[in-house]
């Protein structure tokens, strides 16, 4: 990579000179679109008795055609699914190829190529400076802690190692077993209705980030190792963002101010996102996320070699879940919380009590604390700015999940980009952005509304969290779940099934509220 400077970009005056050619024409403009027809795909759940939909079309394949035959076989779950979507080109442009149509009123950008910077090196930046660079943008991605280990589970769903092209040795372990462990300690088996060739990818963040960040440098982005500071919004629509950043290239260890000045910016840069700052984005609510990663010996180690392990309970978080996720040759070991963010030591002390057996004799060999958001923010694009990965928002409540979800965000935003732009050869504005969130929203509004409404259901009692998990040991509630995580389509259920499953959802739930009346008098 070429050395990069403390300004990366020519002088003021001659990227003034630069933006006045960027002239607007009234001749035909090229937009990229998927050379595929439009067509609407419906998205309905029913996984734990609670059913949403979007769309108007459900004619969605079940998922007995992902693991089908065909002449030769049986058909693998990640070639299925990516011979599905190969024929379903909705969204997925990515992996498309694409035409270029005409559109008008774009400004053609003359004697250079679009300029975009990415604040934030994690999933989330990593896929949208990939596919930036790919599509002919001058990509920079901003990242302070190249080796940074974010406090992250680091479960992946299955369709994302084929979908973002995931090798092997990246992933520490294949989990195709998980307990649920209920308040009163009743375990309950899931990953029954796994298939042979399905299964929970665990990951360490640093190898992840490091993998994907490398990636989009191979395809041409510029990598910076500097801390972003601030954002100066231009007062027009043709003159660049001035991005404030400490640059630690290596020739100072407190590192020098550099300015990077850019004609867009996706910010990519997590909870505490500065850019969402600058663009006065809004707050969100947000837990605290608490883990020790502990060496524990080898026999112990060997008993989460493909089994991860889920605790419920007032003692290990009051509306989260605790948890034991294997790696490489450790365990990670933590909690969150929302509603009581002081006390999470305290719960972090109670999840490694409930799985003290299991870990005894192990060894901390490292303590990590992190923000989790928990909504979307109010705004997530203006003007030629845009937010992906946490600091949109985009963490699923009740799961905590947010990998998959900052990695597809990244690559839908930089797509949007690259389309709208005609390959970084003309400007673009706000609406090419809103096309991002609109595919985003569509896609995903009713995921994120149903994990909101299992957390408050569930979440709220040591009773409803004995329901929860008593549910779990149903095969229908494991193979929708299951299904749903680990290819991120959303199929409908058979009706009778449905049916069955709403009455003990109504039955678990009426149960858990005699309890909690029970307990509450106990208490008094």
């Amino acid at each position: 990579m070429a050395s990069l400077q403390a300004v990366i970009t020519a002088s003021p005056a001659s990227f003034a000179a630069s933006s006045r050619a960027v002239s607007s024409h009234s001749e035909t403009a090229a937009v990229l679109v998927p050379c595929a027809s439009i067509s609407s795909r419906g998205v309905s759940t029913s996984c734990l008795g609670f059913v949403a939909s979007s769309g108007r079309n459900a004619s969605l394949k079940s998922f007995e055609g992902l693991r089908g035959l065909n002449a030769s076989g049986p058909t693998s779950a990640v070639e299925s699914l990516k011979a599905e979507r190969r024929s379903n080109v909705v969204e997925e442009a990515g992996y498309q190829p694409l035409r270029v149509y005409a559109a008008r009123g774009s400004k053609k950008i003359e004697g250079r190529k679009l300029r975009v910077a990415v604040v934030g090196g994690g999933p989330a930046g990593g896929c949208a400076a990939e596919t930036l660079a790919k599509g002919g943008i001058e990509t920079f991605l901003i990242e302070r802690k190249l080796d940074n280990a974010k406090p992250c589970g680091g479960a992946i769903p299955l369709c994302m190692v084929g979908e973002f092209d995931l090798p092997p040795e990246i992933i520490d372990r294949k989990v195709t077993k998980m307990k649920m462990i209920s308040p009163s300690n009743v375990a309950v088996d899931v990953g029954k209705t796994l298939n042979d060739d399905e299964y929970i990818g665990m990951v360490r963040r640093e190898v992840l980030d490091s993998f994907l960040r490398e990636r989009a440098q191979k395809n041409g982005a510029s990598i910076i190792n500097g801390l972003f500071l601030r954002m100066e919004v231009p007062k027009d629509n043709d003159s660049p963002y001035r991005l404030h950043y400490t640059n630690f290239d290596g020739s100072s260890k407190i590192g020098t101010p550099a300015v990077l000045e850019v004609d867009a910016v996706i910010g990519a840069d997590g909870a505490n996102s500065r850019v969402a700052k600058d663009i006065d984005a809004g707050e969100y609510d947000y837990a605290i996320a608490f883990q020790e990663r502990i060496k524990i010996p080898e026999d112990k180690m060997e008993y989460y070699e493909n089994l991860a392990e889920m605790y419920v309970g007032d003692d290990v978080s009051p509306d989260f879940y605790g948890w034991v996720f294997p790696k490489c040759d450790h365990v990670a070991v933590g909690t969150g919380t929302v509603i009581n963010k002081p006390a999470i030591k305290k719960y972090q002390t109670a999840t490694r009590n409930r799985a003290k057996d299991k870990i005894a004799g192990g060894k901390i060999i490292r303590v990590e604390a992190h923000p989790i958001p928990e909504h979307p923010r109010p705004r997530r694009a203006s003007d030629r700015v845009a937010l992906v990965g946490d600091a949109a928002g985009y963490v699923t409540k009740c799961s905590g999940e947010g990998i998959y979800f900052a990695a597809k965000s990244g690559r839908m935003c930089a797509e949007a980009i690259v389309e709208g732009s005609a390959n970084g050869t003309r400007m673009i504005d706000e609406s090419d952005l809103r096309t991002y969130l609109d595919k985003w929203d569509k896609k995903y509004w009713a995921t994120y509304k149903v994990l909101d409404i299992l957390q408050k259901v569930f979440y709220r009692s040591n009773p409803a969290r004995e329901a929860f998990v008593e549910m779990c040991a149903d095969d229908y509630v494991q193979k929708m779940t299951f299904d749903s995580y680990l290819y991120k389509v959303v199929v409908p259920g058979n009706p009778l099934d449905d049916l069955k499953l709403a009455v003990n959802t109504i039955g678990s739930l009426i149960r858990a509220n005699a309890l909690r009346k029970e307990s509450e008098k106990m208490t008094v």
